[in-house]
């Protein structure tokens, strides 16, 4: 109830007309049975037509503040439960952008998504129910029990009898849902991360014949959220039948007592009337607000689950008044040691060196030697366990993050693309792009050639995960972004790998004036790609073995010169 209180407190105004709706809607729901009950003993017994017909315009008139008040109740309930639904959604995309790798790690892709939209539309379900009923009920019954003790003291008896049992009920449910929702809910996380998987890797499961394993995969959590489905709604629709059965005994318990009061005068017969609808208002009210409690369980998990990421505190912290550059000469790795936040061991082992503006660092050894995990720290992804990296002499830490990484031209190893047009993707690097400055950087990722061919060129619309393209064709788009931005320090991420060597050389040759007033890191498997880096870096496993151009670690560092012997030639090693 915290976290939907703390979103309610956004729409008092609304909030206030809703509780007055309310109180319209009780005054029709008790209002017009009261009356019925006086033209029944006042008018009909006495024959006075003119009581009767003055009565009729008085129910005329409340029935018409009934209607009004329903309309506005189901507006106000609509408008608040949705708008917090919204907000909600929006505070957890905002804060999960914040997260860190390892935040995604902790709760998992599929577990973020169930909670922003199925969790969310829980809260949304219950807080409508809740603003309609919760407050409704209380009324209605308070008042119901007032009415019905001035109608007739003993028949109220009945229904006092009647009232715990409903209660205690209530309170049982209530402690077996909490459970059954949790698992639920658990299961749904469950569903929607073997559907990622399946819908990313689908090319995967067909090429290995596994449709029927991940099939029967599938089934058997689908198989799970259908049990606990199941056991959760028996348990709420088991109530309803009860309901209904206590609510008719008491009406036999009523008339029975009734017809001995009425034999003796003790009670008009209008008044019976009225108290049955005095009966039916508590007894319904008793219900709905049974079934506020009882989804109440379900509400809770998912605001639990909502609240464990808005409470989340990312592990990349920036700083509020960060110091924000206006260019960069110098970037200096200093005795760098960083490991993971749920790992035993470092994967990389006091890494040093510094690179100036206008230079080519490079980074290559084998796989798992720390080549990813080392650049990105650069965007500040992770940040360092020990050690520092310095831009121009200050600690990256210090840095204003949002400035730090718009000065960052980030090309990742997997090319990421989203749906929308070719220009579009290319202007995700720098969203007010001309269309000149759009081109120029097609032509020098060399990728100009391939969107003119498309039938609508720039304008071309991409499927999701740009699957409508080759891998080539992606990196290339990925580089483009990133050149458009014109940024201070290029990061490669081993992005030339799906190029052949013709577009990987014409590529090269065009980024180099390119980036000349820069800083680019590259990381690259291929010797081709880097030998003209101002430094290399060589790793192997997560330390520094060696550093300098090709040409001195052919000569000085083993390592570099069997990755190099693997790819080159004789002669070319001896150039």
């Amino acid at each position: 109830m915290r976290l939907i209180l703390s979103y309610l407190k956004r729409y008092k105004g609304l909030f206030i007309i809703n509780v007055i709706s309310v109180f319209g809607f009780a005054l029709v729901e008790l209002g017009i049975p009261t009356i019925v009950a006086q033209m029944i003993d006042e008018g009909v017994a006495k024959q006075d037509h003119a009581y009767l017909y003055q009565m009729s315009g008085v129910i005329a008139v409340i029935s018409l503040l009934g209607v009004a008040g329903t309309i506005l109740l189901g507006y106000c309930c609509a408008k608040i439960s949705t708008s917090i639904t919204r907000d909600m959604r929006n505070d957890i995309f905002t804060k999960v952008q914040s997260f860190s790798h390892h935040e995604f790690n902790q709760f998992t892709v599929s577990s973020l998504i169930t909670r922003t939209n199925n969790d969310a539309f829980q809260i949304q379900m219950f807080v409508n129910v809740l603003l309609r009923t919760a407050l409704m009920t209380p009324i209605m019954a308070i008042l119901s029990m007032i009415m019905t003790i001035r109608a007739s003291l003993p028949l109220s008896l009945v229904i006092g009898a009647t009232i715990p049992v409903i209660i205690i009920g209530v309170f049982a449910v209530a402690k077996s849902s909490k459970p059954i929702s949790e698992h639920q809910q658990t299961s749904i996380d469950a569903l929607n991360r073997i559907s990622r998987e399946n819908l990313t890797g689908i090319r995967v499961i067909r090429a290995f014949n596994n449709d029927a394993h991940e099939a029967a995969r599938f089934d058997e959590k689908n198989k799970d959220f259908m049990r606990y489905s199941k056991r959760l709604f028996k348990l709420m629709m088991i109530t309803q039948p009860i309901f209904f059965l206590l609510m008719n005994l008491a009406s036999m318990g009523i008339y029975w007592i009734a017809a001995g009061l009425i034999d003796v005068g003790a009670l008009p017969v209008g008044q019976l009337i009225a108290f049955n609808e005095y009966l039916f208002h508590a007894m319904f009210s008793m219900m709905l607000f049974c079934t506020v409690f009882m989804m109440y369980p379900r509400a809770a998990v998912s605001a639990h689950r909502i609240e464990a990421v808005l409470k989340t505190d990312t592990s990349i912290e920036a700083v509020k008044e960060g110091i924000k550059l206006d260019d960069i000469s110098t970037i200096r790795f200093e005795h760098v040691t960083f490991a993971y936040p749920d790992g035993e061991e470092p994967v990389l082992k006091d890494i040093s060196f510094e690179v100036h503006k206008g230079e080519k660092i490079a980074f290559i050894g084998s796989t798992g030697s720390g080549k990813s995990t080392l650049i990105n720290l650069l965007p500040r992804f992770y940040d360092v366990s020990q050690g520092q990296i310095l831009i121009d002499g200050i600690d990256l830490r210090d840095l204003s993050l949002t400035a730090w990484r718009s000065m960052i031209g980030m090309i990742a190893q997997k090319a990421n693309l989203f749906t929308g047009t070719i220009a579009d993707n290319i202007r995700f690097g720098k969203e007010d792009a001309s269309e000149a400055e759009i081109i120029h950087a097609a032509k020098v990722a060399q990728a100009y050639d391939f969107i003119s061919e498309k039938p609508n060129g720039f304008d071309e619309y991409l499927s999701e995960g740009a699957t409508n393209l080759s891998g080539g064709q992606k990196q290339r788009l990925s580089i483009a972004r990133a050149l458009v931005r014109k940024p201070k320090v290029y990061v490669f991420d081993d992005s030339f790998s799906a190029l052949d060597f013709k577009t990987d050389a014409k590529l090269r040759s065009a980024l180099a004036a390119e980036t000349k007033e820069a800083i680019t890191m590259v990381v690259a498997q291929r010797i081709a790609t880097i030998m003209d880096a101002d430094q290399i870096i060589v790793l192997h496993e997560g330390k520094q073995v060696g550093c300098g151009t090709h040409r001195e670690l052919l000569a000085s560092c083993s390592i570099y010169y069997e990755i190099a012997a693997s790819q080159l030639s004789e002669e070319e090693l001896k150039l």
